[in-house]
Protein backbone atom coordinates (compact mmCIF):
# COMPACT_ATOMS: atom_id res chain seq x y z
CA UNK A 1 0.00 0.00 0.00
CA UNK A 2 1.45 3.37 -0.94
CA UNK A 3 1.98 5.47 1.74
CA UNK A 4 1.10 9.01 1.58
CA UNK A 5 4.51 9.82 1.13
CA UNK A 6 4.59 8.15 -1.65
CA UNK A 7 1.88 9.49 -3.15
CA UNK A 8 2.79 12.85 -2.49
CA UNK A 9 6.67 12.16 -4.55
CA UNK A 10 4.67 10.43 -6.84
CA UNK A 11 2.60 13.78 -8.02
CA UNK A 12 5.20 16.07 -7.68
CA UNK A 13 7.63 14.50 -9.81
CA UNK A 14 5.68 15.23 -13.02
CA UNK A 15 4.71 18.88 -11.89
CA UNK A 16 8.68 19.28 -11.02
CA UNK A 17 9.05 18.17 -14.64
CA UNK A 18 6.94 20.41 -16.39
CA UNK A 19 8.25 23.30 -14.41
CA UNK A 20 11.85 22.37 -15.80
CA UNK A 21 10.35 22.00 -18.85
CA UNK A 22 8.58 25.51 -18.95
CA UNK A 23 11.50 27.18 -17.38
CA UNK A 24 13.62 25.88 -20.29
CA UNK A 25 10.72 27.09 -23.28
CA UNK A 26 10.68 30.97 -21.33
CA UNK A 27 14.35 30.81 -21.39
CA UNK A 28 14.96 29.77 -25.33
CA UNK A 29 11.65 32.30 -25.91
CA UNK A 30 13.65 34.90 -24.21
CA UNK A 31 16.97 33.87 -26.43
CA UNK A 32 15.39 34.08 -29.71
CA UNK A 33 14.12 37.92 -28.46
CA UNK A 34 17.86 38.96 -28.48
CA UNK A 35 19.65 39.93 -30.82
CA UNK A 36 22.62 37.43 -30.98
CA UNK A 37 25.40 39.45 -31.28
CA UNK A 38 24.55 42.78 -28.82
CA UNK A 39 22.36 40.63 -25.92
CA UNK A 40 19.69 44.26 -27.41
CA UNK A 41 15.85 42.92 -27.68
CA UNK A 42 15.28 42.45 -31.29
CA UNK A 43 12.36 44.90 -33.42
CA UNK A 44 9.55 43.54 -32.00
CA UNK A 45 10.67 43.55 -28.24
CA UNK A 46 11.88 46.68 -28.68
CA UNK A 47 8.25 47.66 -29.86
CA UNK A 48 6.14 46.19 -27.24
CA UNK A 49 7.95 47.24 -24.36
CA UNK A 50 8.26 50.96 -25.49
CA UNK A 51 4.54 51.06 -26.59
CA UNK A 52 4.36 50.50 -23.01
CA UNK A 53 6.55 53.28 -22.32
CA UNK A 54 4.93 55.48 -24.74
CA UNK A 55 2.04 56.00 -22.26
CA UNK A 56 4.09 58.10 -19.97
CA UNK A 57 3.89 61.71 -21.28
CA UNK A 58 7.78 61.94 -20.23
CA UNK A 59 8.80 59.50 -22.76
CA UNK A 60 11.31 60.29 -25.15
CA UNK A 61 12.33 58.47 -28.05
CA UNK A 62 15.80 58.34 -29.36
CA UNK A 63 17.74 56.81 -32.56
CA UNK A 64 21.61 56.34 -32.56
CA UNK A 65 23.28 55.58 -36.04
CA UNK A 66 27.17 54.64 -35.85
CA UNK A 67 29.19 56.39 -38.16
CA UNK A 68 31.51 55.50 -40.48
CA UNK A 69 30.51 52.20 -39.45
CA UNK A 70 31.51 50.36 -43.57
CA UNK A 71 34.62 51.99 -43.23
CA UNK A 72 35.29 50.45 -39.99
CA UNK A 73 34.85 47.05 -41.07
CA UNK A 74 36.51 47.78 -44.70
CA UNK A 75 39.77 48.67 -42.29
CA UNK A 76 39.70 46.32 -39.53
CA UNK A 77 37.73 43.54 -40.51
CA UNK A 78 34.31 42.95 -39.29
CA UNK A 79 35.70 41.70 -35.85
CA UNK A 80 36.22 44.71 -35.37
CA UNK A 81 32.85 45.80 -36.40
CA UNK A 82 31.07 43.85 -34.56
CA UNK A 83 33.26 44.58 -31.55
CA UNK A 84 31.79 48.07 -31.88
CA UNK A 85 28.59 47.30 -32.32
CA UNK A 86 28.66 45.54 -28.95
CA UNK A 87 29.99 48.26 -27.25
CA UNK A 88 27.65 50.14 -28.67
CA UNK A 89 24.87 48.28 -27.40
CA UNK A 90 26.43 47.44 -23.79
CA UNK A 91 27.17 51.47 -23.35
CA UNK A 92 23.25 52.56 -24.49
CA UNK A 93 21.96 49.78 -22.19
CA UNK A 94 23.95 51.37 -18.75
CA UNK A 95 22.40 54.53 -20.12
CA UNK A 96 18.42 53.34 -20.54
CA UNK A 97 19.32 51.01 -17.24
CA UNK A 98 15.90 49.65 -16.10
CA UNK A 99 13.83 53.22 -16.70
CA UNK A 100 13.70 52.15 -20.15
CA UNK A 101 14.45 49.84 -23.46
CA UNK A 102 17.44 49.40 -25.42
CA UNK A 103 17.14 47.55 -28.80
CA UNK A 104 18.96 47.14 -32.22
CA UNK A 105 16.67 47.91 -35.36
CA UNK A 106 18.90 46.32 -37.69
CA UNK A 107 22.94 46.86 -38.87
CA UNK A 108 24.30 49.77 -36.97
CA UNK A 109 21.16 51.31 -36.31
CA UNK A 110 19.78 51.63 -32.27
CA UNK A 111 16.93 52.67 -30.76
CA UNK A 112 15.82 53.46 -27.10
CA UNK A 113 12.93 54.90 -25.06
CA UNK A 114 13.49 56.26 -21.69
CA UNK A 115 11.39 58.14 -19.06
CA UNK A 116 12.66 61.53 -18.82
CA UNK A 117 11.96 62.24 -14.94
CA UNK A 118 14.01 65.34 -14.43
CA UNK A 119 13.78 67.47 -17.75
CA UNK A 120 17.48 66.99 -18.27
CA UNK A 121 17.48 64.49 -21.27
CA UNK A 122 19.48 66.82 -23.52
CA UNK A 123 22.25 67.03 -21.50
CA UNK A 124 22.04 63.57 -20.59
CA UNK A 125 22.32 62.30 -23.83
CA UNK A 126 24.95 64.76 -24.67
CA UNK A 127 27.24 63.05 -21.80
CA UNK A 128 26.07 59.80 -23.57
CA UNK A 129 26.95 60.90 -27.21
CA UNK A 130 30.57 61.17 -25.25
CA UNK A 131 30.61 58.10 -23.96
CA UNK A 132 29.39 56.28 -27.37
CA UNK A 133 32.60 57.97 -28.91
CA UNK A 134 35.12 55.98 -26.58
CA UNK A 135 37.60 53.72 -27.93
CA UNK A 136 36.56 50.11 -27.92
CA UNK A 137 38.07 48.51 -24.68
CA UNK A 138 40.35 45.53 -25.88
CA UNK A 139 40.52 46.54 -29.46
CA UNK A 140 42.76 48.49 -31.87
CA UNK A 141 42.82 52.27 -30.53
CA UNK A 142 41.61 53.23 -34.19
CA UNK A 143 38.32 50.78 -33.97
CA UNK A 144 36.21 54.12 -32.60
CA UNK A 145 33.71 56.47 -34.13
CA UNK A 146 30.85 58.86 -33.08
CA UNK A 147 27.66 58.01 -32.91
CA UNK A 148 24.41 60.02 -34.09
CA UNK A 149 21.71 60.25 -32.12
CA UNK A 150 18.28 61.71 -32.83
CA UNK A 151 15.17 62.45 -30.30
CA UNK A 152 12.24 63.44 -29.98
CA UNK A 153 9.78 63.98 -27.26
CA UNK A 154 6.44 61.76 -27.14
CA UNK A 155 4.48 64.87 -25.45
CA UNK A 156 5.54 67.09 -28.59
CA UNK A 157 3.69 64.93 -30.99
CA UNK A 158 0.70 63.40 -28.97
CA UNK A 159 -1.08 62.11 -32.17
CA UNK A 160 2.07 59.84 -33.16
CA UNK A 161 2.21 56.17 -32.33
CA UNK A 162 5.84 54.59 -31.65
CA UNK A 163 6.85 54.77 -35.60
CA UNK A 164 5.76 57.78 -35.61
CA UNK A 165 8.05 59.26 -33.11
CA UNK A 166 10.97 56.55 -34.51
CA UNK A 167 10.37 58.46 -37.68
CA UNK A 168 10.78 62.23 -36.58
CA UNK A 169 14.09 60.70 -34.06
CA UNK A 170 15.25 59.39 -37.79
CA UNK A 171 15.17 62.21 -39.19
CA UNK A 172 16.34 64.33 -36.65
CA UNK A 173 19.28 61.89 -36.33
CA UNK A 174 20.21 62.37 -39.94
CA UNK A 175 20.39 66.20 -39.58
CA UNK A 176 22.87 65.82 -36.70
CA UNK A 177 24.71 62.97 -38.83
CA UNK A 178 24.80 65.73 -42.16
CA UNK A 179 25.92 68.68 -40.16
CA UNK A 180 28.36 66.77 -38.16
CA UNK A 181 26.77 67.88 -35.05
CA UNK A 182 26.50 64.49 -32.74
CA UNK A 183 22.85 65.05 -31.36
CA UNK A 184 19.33 67.01 -32.54
CA UNK A 185 16.22 67.04 -31.36
CA UNK A 186 12.66 67.24 -33.38
CA UNK A 187 10.30 69.10 -32.78
CA UNK A 188 11.02 72.33 -32.87
CA UNK A 189 10.28 72.71 -36.91
CA UNK A 190 10.30 70.12 -39.66
CA UNK A 191 13.05 68.17 -41.38
CA UNK A 192 13.49 65.95 -44.22
CA UNK A 193 10.35 65.53 -46.39
CA UNK A 194 9.22 62.00 -45.81
CA UNK A 195 6.77 59.31 -47.23
CA UNK A 196 5.79 56.29 -45.31
CA UNK A 197 7.19 57.30 -42.65
CA UNK A 198 11.13 57.14 -43.89
CA UNK A 199 13.14 59.58 -45.22
CA UNK A 200 15.02 59.65 -48.39
CA UNK A 201 17.44 56.80 -49.25
CA UNK A 202 15.45 54.36 -46.81
CA UNK A 203 13.48 51.92 -48.02
CA UNK A 204 10.06 53.26 -48.63
CA UNK A 205 10.72 56.52 -48.88
CA UNK A 206 10.68 58.35 -51.94
CA UNK A 207 13.55 59.11 -54.25
CA UNK A 208 13.65 63.09 -53.99
CA UNK A 209 13.18 64.54 -51.02
CA UNK A 210 13.16 68.19 -50.80
CA UNK A 211 15.31 69.76 -48.01
CA UNK A 212 13.32 71.92 -45.90
CA UNK A 213 14.04 74.13 -42.72
CA UNK A 214 16.03 72.20 -40.06
CA UNK A 215 15.53 72.15 -36.50
CA UNK A 216 17.87 73.46 -34.41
Amino acid sequence: MSTPSTILLSALAPAAGWAVHAWRMRARLNTARRDPLTGLVTRDGFTRRATVLLKDPRAVVVLADVDRFKQINDTHGHAAGDALLKATADRLTHYVQDSGVAGRLGGDEFAAVVIDDHGTVGDLLAVLHGVLARPVEGQDPDVRTTVSLGWVRASDFPDDDLSGLLRRADEAMYAAKQARAGLRRAGLGRLLATVTGRRAGRTGARTASPVVEVAA
